[in-house]
């Protein structure tokens, strides 16, 4: 049976009873004209008929829907996004939900799973810890609010169920986490000290224009490895791919990943220099010679925490925290909608819809912008 969560309301004007319920995202409304009670369980009667209508078997547990929820997304889904599909269920929604019948759950019960979640953490009892005195990010708490509307809509695609949870709320008190970025003095050690230490000698490190070229463009960890030579035209970076820590290729995080801009003065020269060293290591250039060959994400993070250890760089940042950086450094170079062109930020992101049409010379513009703020951050 289809869920109700409200009961038909007298309107004295209009001598009727009214309800207004929702099925896969549509809205309709049922009358009676009968007074009394009657006339309320009459309509509410042929509300629950519409929402029934079609329903698959609603005894089924939430459990056993989200294995198939998973088994069939494993056909079409990235490996990430999976196993993030995956743990968000294990150790915060099936806790809450999974004894449940369809039929039974409701959008308080998913609420109770974001609420619970927010100040215990991981809700499953064999994986719980020590509590860490810091309750789950506004991150964490979107990816698993993300993942209950996702698992929903398969659910109500199939028939199961016509709940539409369009309220889920994140925790008030929920925040995001505080991101390091390179301060200007870190930033001059990475533009001007190319050393690193290995075996208490001091070397050249290899993945020096990688580090260079991420923090000068903004480009996430995987774009870069999954960058290309033939993807450079002139001074213009056509960014076609990403490379995941699966070591999978996928188009990028979101649809505006894949995206193009021109590079300012220090991304140029982390370019140029690199080509040279492919050269001077007798690496054969062709179109689909990797840029920066650093076999992937976890290598590239590796050294680079190595590189800040050997030459003082405290607190030491991420590769991602890179990115970051890039955005604060030409956070007051440009606008809003600027910064989300050049880091290829999600359409929900662009409140000013920049992506829609490019400006001719937009890109020029943005790239001299670049260079002066990181001119003025690094010397």
């Amino acid at each position: 049976m289809g869920k109700r969560t409200n009961t038909a309301a007298w309107q004295e004007k209009q001598g009727r009873w009214k309800i207004d319920v929702q099925k896969d995202g549509k809205r309709r409304s049922f009358y009676s004209f009968k007074p009394g009670r009657t006339g309320q369980r009459e309509a509410n009667a042929k509300a629950d008929a519409w929402l029934d209508d079609g329903i698959a078997n609603t005894s089924t547990k939430v459990s056993r829907l989200y294995a198939d929820w998973l088994e069939e997304l494993a056909a079409t889904a990235g490996t990430s996004y999976l196993s993030e599909c995956r743990k968000y269920g294990e150790y915060y929604i099936l806790p809450v939900c999974g004894a449940l019948k369809i039929g039974d759950l409701n959008e308080g019960h998913l609420q109770t799973v974001l609420n619970k979640a927010y100040k215990q953490g991981c809700l499953k009892k064999d994986r719980q810890r020590k509590p860490l005195g810091r309750p789950l990010s506004k991150k964490t708490l979107q990816g698993i609010r993300s993942v209950e509307r996702s698992f929903l809509k398969w659910c109500r695609f199939h028939k199961y169920t016509t709940l539409f949870p369009e309220n889920l709320s994140i925790p008030k008190g929920a925040r995001l986490c505080g991101k390091k970025i390179l301060q200007p003095t870190a930033l001059q050690i990475l533009f001007s000290v190319d050393t690193r230490s290995w075996h208490k000698k001091t070397i050249f490190d290899d993945f020096i224009y990688a580090y260079r070229f991420v923090v000068a463009t903004g480009v996430r960890p995987g774009e870069l490895v999954g960058l290309y030579y033939g993807d450079i035209k002139g001074n213009t970076v056509n960014l076609r791919r990403s490379i995941n820590i699966h070591n999978e290729t996928t188009q990028g995080k979101n649809e505006n990943a894949v995206r193009s801009f021109d590079m300012n003065a220090d991304a140029r020269a982390a370019y140029e220099a690199q080509v040279d060293l492919l050269h001077a290591s007798g690496i054969e250039i062709n179109y689909a010679t990797p840029l920066f060959p650093v076999g992937s994400e976890r290598a590239l993070y590796r050294r680079w925490k190595r590189y800040q250890a050997a030459n003082g760089i405290d607190p030491p940042v991420s590769l991602y925290e890179l990115r970051h950086t890039f955005v604060s450094v030409n956070a007051a170079a440009m606008n809003d909608g600027q910064l989300k062109l050049l880091v290829g930020h999600s359409k929900n992101m662009d409140t000013q819809g920049v992506y829609g049409h490019e400006v001719e010379g937009q890109r020029e513009q943005l790239a001299q912008a670049s260079t002066e703020a990181f001119k003025q951050a690094h010397g």
